[in-house]
């Protein structure tokens, strides 16, 4: 096969807080020094790694840097990495939105983007107009047009409002119509970022369900970028792992996911109470969280079914009225995935020890999958609104959960078989 994205060298370099070089003296200096006296650009060399978690020392940050990529007809890429790892603006090169500083792209066959919501529509104009606009930008005829039109329209399930200008469509209505134009004008190279997440899960299954038509029936090649490591996992053949603007691993989806998820923040591995990656006003901090078993004992793992007791220690910088906290945890899975959920406002809950230094949660049977589970953790006064937060922190637990039985004495639980959580059953025949 064909390669029909090619990126040589490719870098795109910004300067903070400006557009362009900033000034006109800039830009002409740098014209006479690469174009006049044929040296390399001056603000290239100054140019620091995009590293967001450090204090840098230069105005020029590379979003992008020495990108060098190769993706053949009918593939379907996935690319992950966390956010402000380039991903997007890596698509955004490819579409023509901006303009690479270094290297070179090319590209075989017509690119439809879906990049952002409502990236490409016009405001004013219909959702019908707009799909008339977008397919003459890609380069179809009106008769091409006309001939995908109701399919478009039907998959995008906004019939009733395509007569509507845009500007009255919802997040969620922009997205199904956008991505529906998108997908359907025949384009050889379909570039598709997080925008699904505005979705719902209906339409996100409709979407994903169309990308595999798109590469597997129509062989037209596929660039998805999304932090759902499912999805990614059941659409993409290949992934690129992208970290502060440079590639770190190009291979399978399954390899890349792998080498994403044991990416941990920076100073993940430091005791809770001196890590930096939280967000929040600071009235009150989880300084320590231990496992404890039906004994009371502090353990490092559970088992499936087993009876669980979380210890959160906290520090306050102020008297907490405990009527007012609000605590919410979270756990995913190695994937990415929500799994289980507790939140203090929906549960009976007794924070009235809250002042001596912690508080509890208590699971009386740990029904899921064994896994490692990442647990975040959130702590609010008064709501839940981001300007109420005290402590927010990701994985600032890991859940580890042992294999045993759970249904039936003797027969033990298998991971990794696509469902987390267990309930009590029992199969039934009538005799």
């Amino acid at each position: 096969m064909q390669p029909v994205i090619r990126f040589e060298n490719v870098g795109k370099l910004y300067r903070l807080g400006t557009v362009g070089t900033g000034t006109l003296s800039h830009d002409l200096r740098r014209w006479w020094i690469t174009s006049v006296m044929r040296k390399e650009d001056p603000y290239l060399m100054i140019g620091e790694t995009n590293d967001r978690s450090t204090k840098g020392h230069s105005d020029y940050v590379y979003a992008l840097k020495d990108i060098n990529l190769e993706v053949l007809e009918g593939d379907v890429l996935g690319i992950i990495g966390k956010n402000g790892a380039g991903k997007s603006t890596l698509l955004k090169l490819l579409s023509r939105v901006t303009a690479p500083t270094t290297g070179k792209i090319y590209t075989r066959g017509r690119i439809a983007s879906l990049l952002e919501v409502g990236t490409g529509f016009h405001p004013e104009l219909t959702g019908r107009e707009n799909i008339y606009m977008n397919g003459c930008i890609l380069g179809m005829k009106k008769w091409e047009i006309d001939r995908k039109l109701d399919e478009i329209v039907d998959f995008s399930g906004c019939e009733r409002y395509i007569d509507t200008p845009v500007k009255r469509y919802s997040s969620g209505m922009m997205v199904r119509l956008g991505f529906a134009v998108a997908a359907h004008l025949d384009p050889e190279i379909l570039v598709v970022d997080e925008v699904l997440a505005v979705g719902d899960a209906e339409f996100q299954k409709k979407a994903i369900g169309k990308m595999q038509d798109v590469s597997k029936g129509q062989g037209r090649t596929v660039l998805f970028v999304s932090h759902n490591m499912t999805a990614v996992k059941q659409l993409c053949h290949s992934g690129i792992l992208l970290k502060n603007g440079e590639t770190t691993y190009f291979g399978t989806a399954e390899e890349t996911i792998e080498k994403y998820l044991n990416i941990t923040p920076q100073d993940a591995d430091l005791p809770i109470s001196v890590r930096t990656d939280r967000i929040g006003n600071g009235k009150i901090k989880v300084t320590g969280i231990l496992l404890r078993n039906s004994n009371n004992q502090i353990v490092s793992e559970a088992f499936v079914g087993q009876y669980a007791k979380l210890e959160f220690k906290v520090t306050s910088t102020e008297y907490i009225d405990p009527s007012k906290l609000i605590v919410g945890c979270l756990l995913y899975d190695p994937y990415g995935n929500l799994v289980m959920q507790w939140a203090s406002d929906e549960m009976e809950h007794d924070f009235s020890g809250i002042n001596k230094g912690s508080f509890f949660l208590e699971i009386p049977e740990l029904n899921m999958r064994p896994n490692s589970y990442h647990m975040y953790v959130q702590l609010s006064l008064g709501t839940t609104a981001p300007e109420d937060f005290c402590d927010a922190i990701h994985s600032a637990f890991i859940l580890n959960v042992l294999i045993d039985n759970y249904f039936l004495k003797g027969v033990n639980i298998r991971p990794n078989r696509g469902y987390t959580a267990l309930l009590p059953g029992k199969y039934l025949s009538e005799k």
